[in-house]
């Protein structure tokens, strides 16, 4: 009988240790009912429970920073796609080139295998109808519509000191302007008197949008297509005068727990299931397996910036740091 306790004892160690050891921690940006779709949809498939905490992409770059020397996740699954450069850029990711990476364009890819793209999303307005139209005004059409007085403190955006989203809408006016950044920053001043409320979140402001409680916002076009396709009375334009893009990406976090689960994450994320799955939230899918009839607009058809994430990760701490002194303190 103690023989038998003994092995009893010993194979449920075997099985605790094996079932410890099946998961992943992972820090996503993506919009939480996605996120869950997707790691629940890879749990059922693997076994391998996620573990995961969803943050905006200026929270996870400093939330990797500052675990440096004991890193929490393994992956970081979406993103505004500079914050992944940023990432690199700090030494806070590895280089990992997935199999399947060859299904992604080049463009949409780090030419050193740190980061991955897996969908574009172009700046956007949201109008309220409802509320608009009690107020009597139309859905800005471009960016130097939306610094008219008549909008002033109706409309509400994001602080890039923790979104990826409104930092991504100073890039895209500074490469507008043709890298002119005190032009930029006369800009920047000027919006600033349209904004009643910076949020956390890129999109936040969609959503307080979409319930009336602000009648425009500026974010991703495709967070307000599915706000759309829920019933909220909403209008998106893109900037007619050219807009930017956000390239959600997916890097591997240097030291994380459990690599190998996270590189079966990081190649699951690319296989044509996940794929599906992402191009029916209304984005741009950028690999060659992934459908594209389902996304509202067609990229080739926007005016759109010429960025450069490089130069954007490179001096975003220094940007956002004029913007804190001279808009976000007031």
């Amino acid at each position: 009988m103690k023989k038998l306790a003994f092995l009893v004892t010993l194979l449920l160690i075997g099985i605790f240790a094996f079932s410890a050891g099946e998961v992943v921690k992972a820090y996503t940006t993506l919009e939480e009912p996605l996120a869950k779709e997707l790691f629940d949809r890879f749990e059922q498939e693997t076994g391998i429970k996620v573990e995961w905490v969803r943050l905006s992409t200026g929270e996870t770059v400093a939330r990797l920073e500052a675990e440096r020397e004991n890193p929490q996740a393994s992956i970081w699954v979406g993103g505004v796609g500079l914050g992944h450069v940023e990432a690199k850029q700090k030494g806070l990711t590895t280089p990992y080139k997935s199999p399947l990476a060859a299904n992604t364009p080049a463009q949409f890819r780090d030419p050193e295998n740190y980061w991955i793209g897996l969908y574009v999303g172009v700046l956007a307005f949201a109008t309220n109808e409802d509320r608009a139209k009690e107020l009597g005004l139309e859905a800005p059409k471009g960016w130097f519509d939306i610094i008219d007085s008549k909008y002033a403190g109706l409309v509400r955006v994001a602080n890039p000191n923790t979104s990826g989203t409104a930092y991504n809408v100073i890039t895209t006016v500074l490469h507008m302007f043709h890298e002119d950044e005190e032009l930029t920053f006369t800009f920047l001043h000027q919006l600033d008197e349209s904004i009643d409320q910076y949020t956390k979140s890129g999109s936040a402001g969609g959503k307080q949008a979409a319930i009336g409680e602000i009648p425009f916002a500026i974010g991703y076009a495709h967070d307000m297509f599915k706000l759309i396709a829920n019933g909220a009375p909403l209008k998106v334009t893109v900037p007619m005068e050219g807009t930017g893009y956000e390239l959600a990406s997916m890097s591997l976090v240097k030291n994380g727990p459990n690599p190998v689960n996270a590189k079966k994450l990081y190649n699951w994320m690319l296989q044509r299931e996940a794929q599906e799955m992402i191009s029916k939230w209304f984005v741009l899918p950028v690999s060659k397996i992934a459908p594209k009839d389902k996304a509202p607009l067609n990229i080739e058809e926007l005016r759109i910036v010429n960025q450069d994430f490089v130069w954007d990760a490179a001096n975003r701490e220094r940007l956002v740091e004029r913007w804190n002194k001279e808009i976000g303190a007031r």
